[in-house]
């Protein structure tokens, strides 16, 4: 039987952000991520959203956000950077995961050390 996701990943989905870039490295660094939690046992979920204006980002997260009860909540790289989207997401998690610990990866492929540092052990 596979363990209820402990923990919810934020961030958006490099296939769906506006302009001239390659968003294969940052795909690739997402997978190593999710593989970290594989590795270790960990049940994670990925709520990765459009910046393209193909989501409402708020729906997406507060979606996700409700789905459980989170044990903590990963806000990529990427949210942080807009300072409005950032301030938004916080706010959510703040409203629908009160209980949930908030941690910050340094790469999206150091996303599993980000929660580690916030989860109780089993």
């Amino acid at each position: 039987m596979t363990a209820p996701p402990r923990v919810l990943v934020i961030g958006f989905d490099p296939y769906r952000v506006p302009g001239p870039w390659d968003p294969q490295p940052v795909a690739d660094a997402i997978e190593v991520g999710r593989a970290r939690f594989v590795e270790q046992g960990v049940a994670a979920q990925f709520c990765l959203f459009g910046l393209d204006g193909s989501d409402d980002v708020e729906a997406v997260v507060t979606a996700a956000l409700d789905a459980r009860a989170w044990e903590c909540v990963v806000v990529g790289g990427g949210v942080r950077h807009d300072l409005e989207l950032f301030e938004r997401v916080i706010n959510l998690v703040h409203r629908h995961a009160p209980d949930a610990a908030i941690a910050f990866n340094e790469t999206a492929g150091a996303t599993f050390e980000a929660a580690a540092r916030w989860l109780a052990p089993e």
